[in-house]
């Protein structure tokens, strides 16, 4: 590809370190950019999968030891987590069809609806799953099914370990 012209930048200078073999993608960015309002975030850390199988076998042996089923027991835990719900209010037509959308998403996607002040509409608690936590949701997350297995007696790593873990988060 060859650049005949470089984009000019006023008011803006953005210096992006990019590897070699990441060149292409790093000039199409640039100019595919488009005039616009841009809000640049700093990336969240993303979760660990290490903690996310985790999560799952103890999960497994809570669901065993209180005679209910894994999926169960990941939606309790899941409602447990600060930060992961949206509320909404739709029209009561639309409620179905909406619920039906976002707990399409996954099992951890959950919608519970409570009455709205508005007549002719329902307020539908929308509550992400664990796939979009960042690392003090999954931490919590975590914390929460630890708490639950060690209430049971179920052996859990030891607090090193989890620190370990966590660790690998950051």
């Amino acid at each position: 590809m060859k650049i005949t012209e470089r984009p000019r930048m006023e008011g803006l200078n953005l210096i992006i370190k990019v590897n070699p073999s990441d060149i292409g993608e790093a000039r199409r960015f640039v100019f595919d950019w488009s005039d616009g309002e841009y809000q640049i975030t700093k990336a969240k850390k993303k979760r660990s999968l290490d903690s996310n199988a985790y999560c799952w076998v103890l999960i497994d042996k809570i669901s065993a030891a209180v005679g209910a089923d894994k999926i169960t027991v990941y939606r309790e835990a899941v409602r447990n987590i600060a930060g992961n719900t949206e509320i909404v209010c739709v029209k009561d037509e639309a409620v179905q069809k909406l619920r039906d959308g976002w707990e399409h998403n996954g099992i951890g996607w959950l919608t519970e609806t409570m009455p709205s002040k508005l007549e002719g509409c329902t307020n539908v608690i929308l509550t992400y799953g664990s796939s979009t936590y960042d690392q003090a949701q999954m931490t919590a997350l975590l914390e929460h099914i630890v708490d639950e297995a060690k209430a049971l007696g179920i052996e859990t790593l030891t607090p090193s370990e989890l620190e370990r873990m966590k660790a690998d988060w950051k």
